[in-house]
């Protein structure tokens, strides 16, 4: 019995909270973490007590006294204030502090920790990053007694730069630590287990806690055409009747349609004169406004209310329960389906209900596939960064601040013992350090390497913590408060109407040199424009749209309109409902799947040496046909490259139908794969003259802006496109020809 293994102050906890019993991840956590000394990851459903299981344990086996014992890393400062309060409950029987540390956490607070370090620090990788920079001093008394490590949220890490980040901070935390330290991950949307085991730089003493128990799902599909930008009246109607009596999250896909969303709803319920409990949530809302929304969710639980909202309500911030999730329009994977549904039915026993309005075709196609995905138990496995020099750009500069000053020998020791940068080899490295040096961003004096002219400026920036790339955006007041922010890119001019935090105002002053807009409110606006893209698409997504319109697929509950619009498009592809084919030259080597896993994976399982796909449509409209490729984003972006060298600027990509319009006077079908592939084994070369024709190319890695052309090129092969998917795309590649009629 786990309850048994834990500590008296912990049983006393959970006697005083009456818990009839533990869940199976928390007992099976308990029974592990308290038994043995490995890492885990502990895998289940939103809800599921996951924290609890993590922290009752490890707060049963850590030891009081002076430094840090639990480092708790979150990737959102809103889950770490969500967070505090909770931890501090656990540790109500126990003479154990909890602080949190994050960039709106007071400095008194860390000036506090610093002079005497003990307890639980809740903090985000960019504070880890800051202390190591800022703190130097402390570092060591921070976390000689280090202990265990908790990252929440692991998969939102797993295979970004971000994670590639963290994952070097967590080696030097290590490196500083006396005594060993356990690692826990926690996370309710795993598809690739193995990616996750690695993260710690320990796989073999990383073990996976999975419970497989998946939540009752209950989906429903709407549809309403949208021609324009905006979205339809008519689904806002609908969408303010499925909500106006429910707690409901509303998911749209960017910034400008939460706004939208949201100052529409608010619209219909003053013409109906209903309460108007929307709030808009995103990045670029005030942190006040936020904070106001998720209060007002979890404390006034008797009321119905709406939240229109991005990613910053996709992971754990607890705001009690919701009845409702709308999704408009498709998520980019099938992990954010999950994370987004797994906000409803949150209590024991109850399901889940999302709401999908699709407003084009392809987008209803693509939310169809990732329900039936994540009906089929799929989740995208993770790519991992192959190629991080640009990450450790950065953390060579950290490490020099941290040391200030240190032999090139030691920099070279500590780069190789820093698992997050294990795929860069020795000659790499050096490089990149001798470029330092000759680019002044290093400085040698004395024999020791120390932080260059160059580098001032950026360590001097509070950018230097992340990895993100940073806009210099306005700040909007409304009767001297914040109440959000506008990129700077754009145009704005006083007078002008706008959205912002679910409501409309007009533009009264500007200033430039501050970056400051005033406004008041008014009575209509438009839909603001904020930066940002959506992410990118796995093939097993745009495989399972074709195979949805070239099998027998049965739609699930949906309106006549979403029935009629599926039809039709399965109509544009009737011919491609025949039986798959072998195509030519598509043998595999045994074992090819291992040898391609570190791009996107291959297009099917080989069988028996021949693979046995559908046929990729290519439509003859007599002036130009379209190549539908149905596949994954970063293999588009590879063939994407390729058809420049085909065509120049003549062709057209449309990531939302993958699919390639060409000119159909330069396209030999016959022989358009074989130029394809003899292009793809040239492609290091022209990629090579691309940047150097235009170094702007090289646009999504914030510290590899500071590169040689030689190091952002590699990174773009290895992290950007994807050679070997590439490769087995074509192999396996059969087109049917069929004419616009």
């Amino acid at each position: 019995m786990p309850f048994k293994l834990l500590s008296t102050p912990v049983k006393k906890y959970i006697r005083e909270r009456k818990w009839d019993g533990f869940r199976p991840i928390q007992t099976a956590a308990a029974q592990r973490i308290m038994t043995t000394d490995f890492h885990f990851i502990l895998a289940s459903k939103t809800a599921s007590g996951k924290t609890e299981a993590a922290f009752l344990p490890v707060i049963s086996r850590i030891e009081n006294g002076p430094g840090v014992r639990v480092l708790y890393i979150s990737p959102l400062i809103a889950l770490i204030n969500d967070q505090l309060a909770r931890v501090e409950d656990l540790c109500r029987y126990i003479d154990i502090k909890v602080t949190r540390w994050h960039g709106d956490a007071s400095r008194e607070q860390k000036k506090k920790l610093a002079a005497e370090p003990q307890g639980i620090l809740l903090i985000t990788p960019e504070s880890i990053e800051s202390i190591f920079v800022n703190w130097t001093s402390h570092l060591d008394a921070l976390f000689c007694n280090l202990q265990f490590i908790i990252l929440d949220e692991i998969h939102s890490f797993v295979g970004t730069a971000r994670g590639c980040h963290l994952q070097s901070l967590l080696a030097r935390t290590k490196a500083v630590t006396r005594g060993p330290v356990r690692f826990i991950g926690l996370s309710a949307t795993l598809g690739d287990f193995e990616a996750v085991r690695s993260f710690f730089g320990a796989a073999g003493q990383t073990k996976i806690l999975r419970d497989k128990t998946q939540k009752e799902a209950s989906v429903s599909f709407k549809y309403y055409e949208s021609p324009g930008r905006m979205l339809p009246a008519e689904l806002i109607l609908d969408l303010y009747r499925e909500t106006l009596d429910k707690r409901s999250l509303v998911f749209p896909n960017s910034r400008g349609r939460v706004e939208e969303v949201a100052v529409k709803l608010k619209k219909v319920a003053r013409r109906t004169g209903d309460p108007q409990r929307y709030f808009a949530h995103h990045s670029s809302v005030s942190k006040e406004l936020r904070e106001y929304a998720e209060h007002f969710a979890k404390k006034r639980s008797r009321y119905s209310y709406t939240i229109i909202c991005t990613s910053t309500l996709e992971l754990g911030i607890d705001i009690g329960m919701v009845d409702l999730i709308v999704q408009v329009d498709a998520t980019f994977s099938v992990s954010s389906l999950v994370q987004r549904f797994g906000r409803s039915g949150r209590q024991e026993g109850e399901k889940s209900n999302l709401l999908l309005y699709a407003t084009n075709p392809w987008s209803l196609l693509q939310a169809l596939a990732c329900v039936e995905l994540f009906r089929e138990g799929f989740i995208e496995p993770v790519t991992p960064v192959r190629y991080p020099i640009d990450i450790l750009f950065q953390q060579v500069l950290s490490i020099l601040k941290e040391t200030l000053g240190i032999s090139k020998e030691n920099l070279r020791k500590k780069i190789a013992g820093n698992f997050a940068f294990s795929t860069i080899l020795p000659r790499d490295y050096e490089k990149l350090i001798e470029f330092m040096i000759s680019a002044e961003y290093i400085e040698v004096l004395q024999g020791e390497l120390i932080i260059g002219i160059n580098a001032e400026k950026i360590l001097n920036s509070r950018s230097f913590y992340s990895v993100f790339k940073t806009e210099n955006n306005y700040k909007v007041f409304f009767r001297d408060k914040v109440i959000g922010e506008l990129t700077s890119s754009l145009r704005f001019q006083v007078d002008q109407n706008i959205f912002l935090a679910g409501r409309m105002w007009k533009i009264i002053d500007m200033d430039g040199r501050k970056l400051e807009i005033y406004v008041k409110e008014a009575a209509d606006g438009k839909r603001p424009v904020f930066s940002g893209s959506g992410g990118d698409i796995h093939p097993r997504i745009r495989e399972k749209m074709l195979e949805i319109l070239t099998a027998d697929f049965s739609l699930p509950d949906c309106d006549e309109t979403t029935a009629v619009v599926f039809g039709g498009l399965r109509e544009q592809f009737e011919n491609l409902r025949e039986k798959t084919i072998s195509s030519p030259d598509s043998s595999m080597e045994a074992g090819a799947e291992q040898r391609l896993s570190a791009g996107e994976h291959a297009q099917a399982e080989p069988t028996n040496g021949a693979e046995k796909i559908p046929r990729r449509p290519l439509i003859d409209a007599g002036f130009q046909v379209e190549f539908y490729t149905f596949t994954g984003s970063r293999i588009n972006r590879t063939l994407q490259q390729l058809f420049k060298e085909l065509f120049g600027s003549d062709f057209f990509y449309d990531e939302h139908k993958s699919s390639f319009r060409l000119p159909a006077a330069g396209v030999d079908v016959s022989s358009l794969v074989e130029e394809l592939r003899q292009l793809l084994a040239r492609f290091e070369a022209l990629l090579g003259k691309a940047l150097g024709r235009r170094e702007s190319v090289f646009e999504f890695s914030k510290w590899g802006d500071y590169l040689p052309k030689e190091f952002k090129k590699k990174i773009l092969l290895y992290d950007y496109f994807d050679l070997p998917g590439t490769k087995a795309f074509l192999d396996n590649l059969s087109i049917k020809v069929m004419n616009d009629e």
